[in-house]
């Protein structure tokens, strides 16, 4: 997987114009960043793309390419404790990722839409379409600058600082054109792989909550030709879900909420996923009341407590998932203690041919199978069965304490563990033992 050690970056500036009409990203990214060892050269992530030059602290530094790695070697060595400024100038097509077992193969990342483009990164689709130290670990801070032609609108995460029209020359193009201006900045430390741009035609709605935290809706008007009321469903729906959410798990961790629905296909098939990015989810098409619900847990399980390894996914996927359940019952539907003795049983052991299943670990799934089904409803059920064992005072405490603890960090299974040990006060090494780290099917506690 991506990702490169020797620094910790702090912030990222992107300053990018993007042209549907050739499907051309033209970008300046600034990095700042803070060297954790003493560097003579160091790496970045960027598939794909043409790098015109790089500075490094304001002088031109070398760099080549290395399949997906840039090596840029500066003028002079970077000491340890130093904060530097790397600026890449780049641009090219943006690559959708084809065919990738980690997702069954679905197109994700940077896809070109039929008015723009939607992103969605999980879980290395940021390389693809700008230069990043590209793993969960290293969080940062962001601020967009993203210039498009007129008549279409910018949305990325956090909140909307700016919005003008100007004449904007685009590199494609033999003259300046009529061009919009959008400035997002994101104040809340954030992994890469939530980061997301998206552009288009949207209908907006933006507003307040009933629990006061800002909502920023963003809807392609085409999904409003088979659902009308699109805007106010999803505007309405993350509403009550944000609130209830940080009733139960503690304060919403980022500036807003919200959500991005567009009309996303791949060669005209639409595709079929919704995706946490940060503060905003962004969603293929209009999906249903519990999808919207899993993907705005992860705002507190996975964006604001991100995975410290991508094995330790489940802390983002399981839990999202057990609050996805928890979900329907609150609404009328199947109890969570039903929900997962139904997965439990739906599940024969060994595993059927070309269907893992009990095979992948939970806490440790593996590259290509870490978006497996164990890592979700498998990962679920674990959660709920710990939940009978310890009792729902301690569930919740826990729940609540792990998000406090780890606000805008990183975090290990190993880290979970211990504290669902310390708050339930039960030694429970043999129940993680048989639901997260083993490979076959436990006896039902």
């Amino acid at each position: 997987m991506e990702g490169n050690g020797g620094y910790d970056v702090r912030h990222y500036s992107l300053d990018l114009k993007y042209d549907p009409d050739y499907d051309q990203l033209d970008g300046v990214v600034t990095i700042t960043a803070k060297a954790t060892q003493d560097l003579s050269s160091f790496d970045l992530d960027l598939s794909g793309m043409d790098v015109e030059r790089v500075k490094v602290d304001r002088h031109k530094a070398d760099y080549k390419r290395k399949g997906q790695e840039l090596v840029i070697t500066p003028r002079k060595g970077i000491r340890k404790g130093a904060t530097f400024k790397a600026v890449v100038t780049y641009g090219g097509v943006p690559q959708t990722i084809v065919g990738s077992p980690i997702v069954f193969g679905s197109p994700y990342g940077f896809l070109h839409t039929p008015d723009g483009a939607f992103v969605g990164g999980e879980p290395n689709g940021a390389s693809t379409w700008f230069p990043v130290n590209d793993h969960p670990s290293d969080k940062a801070t962001y601020d967009y600058t993203i210039t498009v032609p007129a008549g279409l609108k910018a949305v990325s995460n956090g909140l909307l600082t700016n919005h003008r029209s100007e004449s904007a020359s685009f590199s494609r193009r033999a003259r300046s054109t009529k061009a919009n201006v959008f400035k997002w900045r994101e104040d809340s430390p954030m992994a890469s792989y939530l980061t997301t741009i998206d552009i288009g035609k949207w209908d907006i709605k933006s507003g307040k909550t009933p629990g006061g935290l800002n909502n920023y809706t963003a809807v392609d008007p085409v999904l409003l030709a088979n659902q009308p009321n699109a805007v106010n469903f999803f505007f309405d729906t993350t509403s009550e879900v944000t609130d209830l959410w940080a009733k139960t798990f503690g304060p919403y961790p980022f500036s807003t909420t919200g959500a991005i629905a567009d009309d996303a296909r791949f060669n005209g098939q639409p595709l079929g996923f919704s995706l946490e990015t940060q503060g905003k989810p962004v969603y293929s098409a209009v999906r249903d009341t519990g999808t919207i619900a899993h993907e705005l847990a992860h705002q507190w399980f996975g964006d604001s407590v991100s995975p410290a390894r991508w094995k330790d996914v489940w802390l983002n996927e399981s839990f999202a998932t057990w609050v996805q359940w928890w979900w329907a019952e609150k609404h009328g539907g199947t109890t969570v203690h039903d929900q997962a003795r139904a997965t439990y049983a739906s599940r024969p052991f060994p595993d059927p041919a070309g269907r893992p299943f009990w095979s992948v670990v939970t806490a440790d799934p593996q590259r290509d199978t870490m978006f497996n089904q164990r890592v979700y409803s498998g990962g679920g059920m674990a959660l709920q069965f710990l939940r009978e064992k310890i009792g729902d005072e301690k569930w919740f405490a826990l729940l609540r304490t792990w998000v406090a603890q780890h606000r805008y960090g990183n975090a290990k299974t190993e880290d979970f563990t211990a504290l669902a040990e310390k708050v339930s006060g039960q030694d429970l090494d043999a129940f993680f033992k048989d639901w997260i780290y083993s490979p076959t099917k436990p006896a039902l506690p």
